[in-house]
């Protein structure tokens, strides 16, 4: 039964200076859930259920004014501010597949609607770079990408392209849609690709070529081609080939277009045991050292940890090591979706790749598929980003500044974490200045999850852990991978199923620059952590090849916030 109209237009609101117009109609709670259409009647209450619904806009900004820091400090990140120091936290994932790649399946709108049903707010859809892609070209996907935005209004649809980085492993390159989105991307493809250039071997020429691909990206923004454009490296431990000194290169090239990297992969699903055999390593970490591989990189780091990556995951280890130098990085985690865990559908018969560029339509209805390792966007992995308003800008503000959180299988419903001192205040990403000596207190307010995952169980939080570094200045050798002064300084048992908990930390008199972050567990996989017992006494444990049920095994983890005293 059809309502015989469609409230599907975007209402204005202004609360103060902030823009939070062109809120989606489920998450604009002017409206009455009568006026809803039923699919986004389903979706309200999908986010009252998972506590998300108005949470959003409680959580803190900086209430600091920006651009105070010194000229010396300018490797630092800067303060962002929000009027009204409030943002709403939309929920993404910038790595997913469609039937526009070589080994993907779905159509871009199955992808949307199970993200929108899944309670994501924006995604990427990044089709693999590749000889046959490149032929074809980006364009083939973009009007079902346009498509999808008109017909499912509540999520920001964003267009990129999983490039294979020269010399390096994959990454997501994404800009802001526009009349120059596809020429843009199909340039970038066609000149900076590691497969179409054959660029792939980890010589210095092709590092090199990397570089030139960010630095051209960042000629577009600058040109006015693009509004913006974003680098965020893919499963970067996976094969060992993302060596610390392309990581460091990447960044300082080019810092607001390169500023991060998967903190977890995708795939969480191949680590179930399945059916028909073994299963693989969670995310596909199941690989070893090759001839392209840092050879420094131990053993341990091919593995997923707690369903990490081994450099997020390492208390004082590559991560920590930029974050140390003063270098905003920040983690997300996406789905990497190709083909869905317990899905039925097959790729759509008789297809022709290499003549189409893409595959025919998938047919559902055959077997589950038990040996596939994906799960839809939203279903697992999710990136909270603090947005100034339910807008394509926004997102990319909100990521570049590092005003994110993740987290696996629902573990809590939102994250609010400040540092403050004397009445200032920064959140994720953020910078607090303050006069040598001051005290500083983090304050950190989680929404715990008040619904079922898709799993069908309520999860617990057990334990945050506040991870507190020293920043000790740029690094001589740019392969460094750890840091000495990073360790776990405060767990805090949570001892509530349901509701929210507020935690306080003191980081004391500051008299040296610090940055801290955020880790919590279900508690289920804990081992002492690869720093050893006095740095990381719980950490996550590695992940067993083949028996890694990711939903008995779920962490969350924040971005940093640094204090700089003066």
């Amino acid at each position: 039964m059809s309502h015989g109209h469609h409230h599907g237009h975007h209402h204005h609101h202004h609360h103060g200076d902030e823009d939070l117009s062109s809120l989606p109609p489920a998450l604009d709670t002017s409206i009455p859930d009568e006026e809803l259409t039923p699919g986004q009647h389903s979706r309200r209450s999908m986010l009252r259920r998972a506590g998300l619904l108005g949470a959003g806009l409680a959580a803190g900004g900086v209430l600091g004014g920006a651009g105070e820091a010194a000229a010396s400090t300018a490797a630092m990140p800067t303060t962002h501010t929000s009027r009204s120091g409030r943002y709403l936290w939309l929920a993404g994932d910038h790595h997913i597949h469609t039937q526009h790649s070589s080994d993907g399946k779905y159509r871009v709108i199955d992808h949307v609607r199970q993200a929108n049903a899944h309670g994501l707010d924006w995604m990427v859809i990044t089709d693999h770079g590749s000889v046959t892609h490149a032929k074809i070209g980006v364009e083939k996907v973009n009007p079902d990408i346009v498509a999808a935005r008109d017909q499912i209004e509540d999520t920001l649809v964003f267009q990129g392209l999983e490039w294979n980085i020269p010399a390096a492993e994959h990454g997501t390159v994404f800009v802001h849609p526009g009349k120059n989105e596809v020429a843009v991307l199909r340039e970038f493809e066609n000149s900076f690709d590691g497969s179409v250039k054959g660029a792939t071997a980890g010589t210095a020429t092709n590092e090199a070529l990397a570089i030139a691909g960010i630095d051209f990206l960042a000629e577009q923004v600058q040109r006015r081609k693009v509004k913006d454009a974003l680098l965020l490296a893919n499963h970067p431990a996976r094969k060992g080939i993302d060596s610390p000194h392309e990581i460091r290169g990447w960044r300082d090239a080019q810092p607001s277009i390169a500023v991060g990297m998967e903190g977890a992969p995708g795939h969480q699903a191949a680590g179930i045991a399945a059916p028909d055999g073994p299963g693989s390593g969670r995310g596909y970490y199941d690989n070893s050292p090759s001839a392209d591989s840092f050879a420094a990189y131990p053993l341990e780091s091919y593995r997923t940890w707690g369903g990490f990556d081994w450099m997020t995951a390492t208390v004082g280890g590559l991560w920590d090591s930029l974050l140390a130098e003063g270098k905003p990085w920040w983690i997300t985690a996406n789905s990497d979706s190709h083909s869905v865990y317990a899905d039925t559908s097959v790729r759509g018969p008789n297809s022709d790749f290499a003549g189409n560029g893409r595959y025919n339509d998938p047919v559902h209805g055959g077997g589950l598929n038990l040996g596939d390792g994906d799960y839809w966007p939203g279903q697992y992995s999710r990136t909270h980003v603090g947005a100034a308003s339910f807008s394509y800008q926004a997102v990319m503000d909100g990521i570049r500044a590092g005003r994110v959180w993740v987290d696996h299988g629902g573990l809590i419903s939102g994250l609010n974490a400040q540092l403050r001192s004397a009445g200032r205040a920064v959140t994720l990403g953020g910078m607090l200045q303050v006069r040598r000596g001051s005290e500083v207190e983090l304050v950190v307010e989680i929404s715990l999850a008040n619904g079922p995952n898709w799993a069908q169980f309520v999860p617990t939080l057990a334990r945050v852990d506040v991870i507190q570094g020293d920043v000790t200045g740029p690094v001589s050798d740019k392969d460094t991978f750890t840091t000495p002064n990073t360790r776990v300084v405060k767990s805090f048992e949570v001892n509530k199923a349901t509701g929210a908990v507020r935690l306080t930390y003191s980081l004391g008199p500051v008299d040296k620059p610090v940055y801290v972050r955020l880790r919590g567990t279900d508690g289920n996989r804990t081992a002492v952590g690869l720093g050893g017992s006095s740095v990381d006494p719980a950490g996550p444990a590695m992940d067993v090849l083949g028996d890694a049920d990711p939903w008995k095994d779920l962490w969350f983890y924040s971005n940093p916030m640094w204090v700089l005293p003066a």
